[in-house]
């Protein structure tokens, strides 16, 4: 058990991995191609209404422009995430350019990833959460229990992760992961979360050019205790490290002779798989605040 707690360990909480049976990375996304991010703190947080000429998201670094979940190749159009933090809530954003923005779904947990959508993944040591948002402002979501950690890191004990109330899983693509197989609760509610998008355009009217959709999220550093087995701090301290993942997904495709697999991230996972925390980014939280722009006089 121990030997096994100390691989799970490696496994979430090192930018490069070992394991005892190849002595080497076994996950399909390259370890160095994995992103790095720092999130800054902010002094007053962001009004959620999905509008990012907010200041704090003005001075907010942005990730690289997103590319191509299998092969990392630049894509058709822009996507870009943003982080911010306080003791309070953990904030994501992201600018999607979209010249013809479309959304169907109207209810939560509606199969958004069928629509045009982003994507969020949050990565915990033994679980990980599962959000999706169209530019309707639908959401959808799933917390995930890798089921050799549903005794040992207390889950069992949890109403709200009773067995009847969990599905199996085994991933997407990458079927053969080290830790076997997850139980997933497709019921389970963010408690707090707070979204909203902004659509710079005409939804679902093809008649005219969009510019595309915003999206900004804010997740309660309380509500990600199930997320901390490890008993990490919430709200995090300065230089703590957690896994995240940001990516698009489309219902369309660029024309050949481009490779677009229609999944967009900001590190790529080299296989048709969000549900690979090893390769989500790296992010650091910083307790040094984002350089906000001063008001203008009046």
């Amino acid at each position: 058990m121990k030997q096994l707690a100390l691989m799970v360990a490696c496994w979430l909480g090192l930018a490069t991995v070992t394991t005892a049976q190849s002595g080497g990375w076994v996950f399909p996304c390259p370890a160095n191609e994995i992103a790095h991010y720092t999130a800054l703190r902010v002094a007053h947080p962001p009004a959620i209404n999905g509008d990012l000429t907010q200041s704090c998201w003005r001075a907010a670094e942005k990730s690289p422009r997103f590319a191509d979940i299998l092969t990392g190749e630049p894509v058709i159009h822009d996507t870009r995430a943003m982080v911010l933090w306080d003791e309070t809530n953990l904030y994501v954003a992201y600018h999607v350019e979209e010249p013809f923005v479309h959304a169907r779904f109207t209810n939560h947990n509606d199969f958004i990833y069928q629509d045009n959508d982003v994507e969020f993944f949050v990565g915990g040591p033994d679980s990980y959460y599962e959000f999706e948002i169209n530019a309707y402002n639908t959401c959808y979501e799933v917390f995930f229990i890798w089921e050799e950690a549903y005794d040992r890191a207390g889950f069992s004990k949890a109403p709200e992760f009773a067995r009847s109330k969990l599905t199996p899983f085994n991933g997407v693509g990458y079927t053969t992961h080290p830790r076997g197989r997850r139980l997933g609760n497709f019921n389970w509610t963010f408690p707090g979360m707070r979204t909203a998008t902004r659509i710079d355009g005409t939804v679902n009217n093809d008649t005219d050019r969009d510019r595309g959709w915003s999206v900004e999220l804010s997740f309660p550093w309380k509500g990600m205790k199930w997320l901390a087995t490890d008993g990490r701090a919430l709200p995090p301290r300065h230089g703590d490290q957690w896994r995240l993942d940001f990516s698009r997904f489309n219902t369309y495709k660029e024309a050949p002779p481009a490779k677009d697999s229609g999944g967009w991230f900001w590190t790529r996972h080299g296989i048709w798989d969000s549900h690979i925390p090893e390769c989500f980014v790296m992010v650091t939280l910083s307790t040094n605040l984002v350089r906000e722009a001063a008001p203008s006089a009046r």
